[in-house]
């Protein structure tokens, strides 16, 4: 071969590279890097942690079976509340986290590296003030001079519900002896008689009222309903982990789906996976299972009210700008192919 020809092979072998190198990895709209199928990626070294409260994000899963056949590894991180949750999403402990509206403001305002990729819409039923089934205290305004207890910390949902109950009954905060108590350790607490009213959520609501509590006010009509799943920045910027994330939240969608349509079923694992009798569980499933879904600018506009709120009450000792924490491109509105 004559030195044109091999010039020129060389020259044809270093474009192919050249051209197989950004088929290979591309970059979103975001700047963020992708990898695309076309790459050979060995899957089985690429780790997810996920965060989950009260099992709540593992349990559907496991019914649904829906990380069945994923090629990445996953491992569960379970905390009973969302701050020690986002504690560990700052730490580099877990990848995703859900929560409801206030904590990831909370978290936000704090500093924690986090985006809201992906979100659950409710009716706030599953957040409230529950008092004693004897109990004197027939209204908001009756809790004045009274102890409420608020899980599980401060920017919680159901502190959110507690001032604005307060509020709308004309109750000043400073007339209320509120104390910030983690959920299990309220609960035991409420059935002992220590406090007088408890503002809580989720399962530990639907515990106490299937056990005789009594539903002073739900936060339908107050609380915004959101559950956000987050994301950490970290795991967010690492085009292998993007990929996969997407691939799991295309999933908990399914395991939501799934959920919906076989409510008695799931109610049934829920019981099982968590331990709680299965009425409590019922009772929970009966205040709706929500579809995850893509964040939309509704969203945004809800949760910015919310901060403000907090942040007038100087709760958060400064405002976030929520369209700044959105991350559209890792769950966008038209998903694509499923890992395998």
């Amino acid at each position: 071969m004559g030195s044109i020809s091999r010039n020129l092979a060389r020259q044809s072998v270093a474009a192919l590279l050249w051209f197989t190198t950004l088929t290979l990895v591309g970059c979103d709209n975001t700047g963020n890097q992708q990898v695309s199928a076309a790459e050979a990626v060995d899957w089985s070294k690429v780790t997810l942690i996920l965060g989950d409260q009260a099992k709540g994000l593992r349990t559907v899963v496991d019914a649904s079976k829906a990380l069945e056949g994923i090629p990445y590894q996953v491992q569960w991180a379970n905390f009973q509340g969302a701050a020690p949750l986002f504690e560990a999403l700052r730490a580099g402990a877990v990848d995703l986290a859900p929560a409801g509206d206030t904590p990831v403001l909370a978290a936000a305002t704090g500093g924690t590296p986090l985006r809201i990729v992906a979100v659950r819409r409710g009716q706030g039923r599953s957040v409230g003030i529950l008092v004693p089934p004897e109990s004197d205290i027939r209204t908001v305004a009756d809790l004045k001079g009274r102890s409420v207890s608020i899980s599980s910390a401060r920017g919680s949902i159901s502190q959110y519900l507690l001032i604005r109950a307060l509020e709308d009954a004309g109750v000043k905060e400073s007339e209320v002896n509120i104390g910030f108590v983690m959920p299990t350790d309220a609960l035991s607490a409420f059935h002992a008689g220590k406090i007088d009213a408890w503002a809580t959520f989720g399962i530990y609501q639907a515990f106490a009222e299937e056990n005789g509590a009594r539903l002073l006010l739900s936060g339908e009509g107050i609380n915004t309903g959101l559950t956000f799943i987050t994301a950490s920045d970290e795991a967010l910027a690492d085009p292998l982990k993007r990929q996969a994330l997407n691939d799991v939240l295309q999933r908990l969608a399914k395991a939501f789906d799934w959920a919906k349509a076989n409510p008695e079923q799931y109610a049934q694992v829920f019981s099982s996976a968590n331990t709680v009798p299965l009425p409590v569980s019922q009772r929970l499933q009966g205040w709706g299972v929500e579809s995850l879904q893509p964040v939309e600018a509704s969203d945004v506009t809800a949760l910015q009210g919310v901060d403000d709120l907090f942040v007038a009450k100087k709760i958060f000792p400064q405002a976030v700008q929520v369209s700044g924490l959105v991350d559209r491109e890792v769950f966008p509105s038209a998903h694509g192919v499923l890992l395998k």
